[in-house]
């Protein structure tokens, strides 16, 4: 499992990498594999408000439908328009093609609380 050092996780399975003011979020590649071939993404528009803990879009697989849940709140300032013609990307390259959505935070302690990627392959390795 791919796992990147430099992003943080939450305990909902998305990535959020730090650019500056703003963070890049997607899915881990832990997610990817649990839900299968991704079929379909449901993502937010840019202006939309996300809040932390709830769900900002969804994503369906040959499987299930599984929400997406918010690791930061704040506004969403750009949507990888790519994954809706395009949701094997999720599959295929979860940190790179396939980011979800930017935001532009607004609680920095938020940020601050989600786990390291050290934190996360620990907590994926008792599921």
């Amino acid at each position: 499992m791919n796992t990147p050092a430099e992003l943080r996780y939450s305990e909902e399975h998305e990535w959020v990498k730090e650019e500056g003011e703003k963070v890049r979020i997607g899915i881990t590649d832990f997610a990817q594999s649990e839900l299968g071939d991704i079929v379909f993404v449901e993502l937010p528009e840019v202006g939309d408000e996300i809040t932390a803990d709830e769900p900002f879009g969804s994503v369906e697989s040959v499987k299930t439908v599984s929400e997406l849940y918010a690791p930061v709140s704040g506004k969403v300032v750009e949507v990888n328009e790519d994954l809706e013609d395009s949701p094997e990307f999720v599959n295929e390259s979860p940190y790179e093609k396939a980011w979800m959505i930017v935001v532009e935070p607004s609680d920095r302690a938020e940020f601050d609380s989600l786990m390291s990627a050290e934190d996360y392959v620990n907590m994926t390795s008792e599921e």
